[in-house]
């Protein structure tokens, strides 16, 4: 849909981004069904593009420092794995999801005593990863 690779940058996935949603706005099709399915196309579009804006090279540049802050320093207070993502909540309340872990290696992370050193040795710099949009507030995760 976007025919990115590892050289596009913000600026022009921005611009194909633009030409898919205007290429698929529902209001240019007639037809109750091609709408619909317009609809449906563009919803897959803009979340394409948010994931794609998450694991972009200057998005993760831009956020370097607090995500290097946070698997070093914060504690994690909760993780799950499923289909390959494991989704890893951090007591500050920040969740990251990192993709392609295999369910062996989550396996093997459930069993270790040692948690934090196992996701600095195994997790962290090993696999694609994103800033969830589902972070915790504090308050929340004090309560």
């Amino acid at each position: 849909m976007f025919n990115v690779d590892s050289s596009t940058d913000l600026k022009q996935l921005k611009k194909t981004y633009r030409n898919l949603v205007k290429e698929w706005h529902p209001d240019k099709f007639q037809d109750e069904s091609e709408k619909e399915a317009a609809e449906i196309k563009s919803q897959k579009i803009i979340d394409g593009y948010h994931f794609l804006v998450s694991i972009a090279p200057e998005t993760k540049e831009a956020n370097l420092e607090e995500y290097q802050k946070t698997t070093t320093e914060v504690g994690i207070s909760d993780f799950q794995h499923k289909k390959q993502v494991l989704e890893i909540t951090f007591m500050d309340g920040s969740v990251y999801e990192y993709f392609g872990v295999s369910a062996k290696l989550y396996q093997k992370m459930i069993n270790t005593d040692k948690l934090m050193r196992f996701c600095k040795r195994n997790i962290y710099s090993s696999f694609l990863y994103r800033k969830s949009k589902r972070e915790i507030k504090q308050e929340a995760a004090a309560n």
